[in-house]
């Protein structure tokens, strides 16, 4: 028992540590940005902070949308792929994103003007926001593209090339801002909507050091996946019904985050800094529970999609086992540390003394997000999306924010009212989505032990032609039909035969 376990957790951390390298080089880069602007000035920043806040929340759900790609084309590693689907998920994703990118570009342009205006900015700051979020527009055009080469590098290929590749990020982008926002070398002196070139031009480079390894290398298969423009309607339908719920759920909750600040803001200034403290720390703590989530998502559809569901379960035990374990360090950092860590940010005592209270609330956060965040993973790599989009929407904002309002209303509790309801929002997400798990891995274990008991199973079948359905479509398939008839690719009648050459 204790060599599975150790065999398990030692494959998901081999695809887990790149992950997080690369993640975390991803938050480099946009510590630089905010670090570098503010050098060029107290408007500068402003108008980043500005800019950077209002980008986030649709870039993160034009992500999440976009990462539906990595628990499709890790079933169809896991099933060897023979229908030859890989490429024709790639160029769909790469499609998709071309037309999240034009989106975002078109509805700069349609609606700065009545954003800037409701914002109220001095001109200075406006300024910056407006030349900052129009280059960012550029940036998420590059990124779209990259998010799906990415996915098909981590899941065909290994998590190590696009570490390696987001390790170069960092260094890249500060030279560009250094040119850039403090006009050296000849430059023009932009501030910061420099750094909003700067961030444009390092996703480009991005986008074409990994359209250079897909094209290279054999298994990426590059030239077939930009050899033409045809995808197929199904694999469209099954993108969308992946990445739409899973992109609304993500912005949903950082949204939820963004809509808080508004509730802080009249407990003053103080106050206010002390929350952005402990958020920005528990941000940083959320990149391991995050990784953990996304090498999950790789593993257990691999797993899924080779149909060794008890596999599937042994990486879900691996991947709990391993976010708690970090959490529990990251847990009692930020306990013992609060004072220590909030001084990092600022060096106003009053700021210092709320944000440690804060981060306790923060801390305790993390506990709860290490069993929520890895779920979620393991429940993409299921394909099961939709269903967790609903548990997502009633624990954030049927739960969390009107609790929030409620201790801070009724209670009093002031501003650790919104910390407080946010740890009971995640605390019921993680067992709403822990319910959900349970009865996902009850029903492939059904389906699993009634085929070892039925000697005329599909095992006999040539399972590796067929295209496995989302988890919603298999189970639904078995609620009229008796166990010993069900099949594990969504249909009650057995797949076509083949001949054999």
């Amino acid at each position: 028992m204790f060599n599975s376990i150790h065999r398990h957790m030692t494959q998901l951390m081999k695809v887990m540590i790149p992950i997080l390298i690369a993640q975390t080089s991803v938050v480099g880069m946009n510590f630089i940005n905010t670090a570098m602007s503010g050098h060029a000035g107290a408007d500068d920043l402003a108008g980043v902070s500005v800019g950077a806040g209002l980008c986030y929340p649709p870039l993160a759900a034009s992500v999440g949308l976009l990462m539906a790609g990595t628990p499709m084309l890790a079933q169809l590693k896991g099933r060897k792929d023979r229908g030859g689907n890989i490429p024709m998920v790639v160029r769909t994703g790469l499609q998709l994103g071309l037309i999240v990118g034009l989106t975002f570009i078109c509805s700069y342009f349609l609606f700065i003007n009545s954003l800037m205006a409701s914002l109220n900015l001095t001109p200075s700051v406006e300024h910056v926001a407006r030349g900052y979020l129009l280059f960012m527009m550029g940036a998420v055009f590059f990124e779209a593209l990259v998010i799906p080469l990415r996915a098909l590098t981590d899941t065909i290929g290994n998590t190590a090339i696009s570490m390696k590749l987001f390790l170069l990020a960092p260094p890249i982008n500060a030279c560009f801002n250094y040119l850039l926002i403090y006009g050296h070398f000849g430059l023009p002196r932009l501030g910061g909507i420099g750094s909003g070139i700067a961030s444009m031009l390092t996703y480009l480079v991005l986008f074409l050091l990994f359209f250079r390894i897909v094209w290279t290398d054999s298994r990426f298969q590059g030239r077939k996946i930009f050899s033409g423009f045809h995808t197929k309607k199904k694999i469209w339908k099954e993108y969308l019904s992946l990445g739409l719920p899973n992109g609304l759920g993500i912005f949903m909750e950082t949204s939820l985050f963004g809509l808080i600040i508004i509730f802080i803001a009249k407990f003053g200034t103080t106050v206010l800094a002390a929350y952005q403290v402990a958020n920005n720390f528990s941000s940083l703590a959320y990149m391991f529970p995050l990784s953990c989530s996304m090498a999950l998502t790789i593993l257990v559809g691999t797993s899924v999609g080779a149909e060794e569901y008890a596999r599937a379960r042994k990486f879900r035990f691996a991947g709990l086992l391993l976010s708690l374990t970090g959490s529990t360090l990251t847990f009692l950092i930020t306990i013992f540390l609060r004072k220590q860590i909030a001084s990092i940010y600022s060096g106003d005592i009053d700021v210092i003394t709320t944000a440690g209270h804060f981060l306790i609330y923060a801390a305790i956060w993390q506990i709860f997000d290490a069993v929520a965040a890895p779920i979620q993973g393991i429940l993409r790599g299921y394909k099961d999306a939709q269903v967790p989009f609903l548990l997502m929407l009633i624990a954030y904002w049927g739960i969390c924010f009107p609790s929030s309002l409620f201790l801070d209303k009724v209670f009093g509790n002031g501003a650790f009212s919104y910390w407080q309801g946010m740890d009971f929002g995640v605390f019921c997400s993680a067992v709403l989505v822990t319910l959900r798990l349970i009865y996902i891995e009850k029903k492939f274990r059904r389906i699993e032990q009634e085929t070892l008991n039925d000697p005329d199973n599909e095992s006999t079948w040539p399972r590796n032609n067929l295209q496995a359905a989302p988890v919603q479509d298999v189970l639904a398939s078995h609620k009229n039909a008796p166990l010993h008839k069900i099949s594990r690719h969504g249909t009650n009648k057995p797949p076509e035969c083949h001949e054999v050459p």
